[in-house]
């Protein structure tokens, strides 16, 4: 997969991960973009120690399934460290 194709990806995932998750979450276009790149690379490196499932092209579901799964991971651990810093500034 290219670069570009692999940031579309990242993108398109985190923006799925956001819909997934309940509540609302912030950041904008730039942390959904860092975070589904993230999440999918997490997603890809755990698929292939985990389930020995390597990241096929950009149109194979197995890519789509770890890119969204491992964003939803990254989501609820950046989530928990924004909302904890928030807390204590109140």
């Amino acid at each position: 997969m290219s670069f570009l194709g692999f940031l579309l990806l990242g993108l398109i995932a985190g923006a799925i991960a956001k819909l997934i998750l309940p509540g609302k979450q912030g950041g904008g276009w730039l942390i959904t973009l860092l975070l589904g790149v993230v999440g999918a690379l997490l997603g890809g490196w755990l698929g292939s120690a985990i389930f020995n499932v390597d990241m096929g092209g950009f149109f194979d579901i197995r890519s789509w399934l770890l890119a969204i799964g491992g964003s939803i991971v990254v989501l609820l651990i950046y989530g928990l460290i924004v909302g904890r810093g928030s807390k204590a500034r109140s």
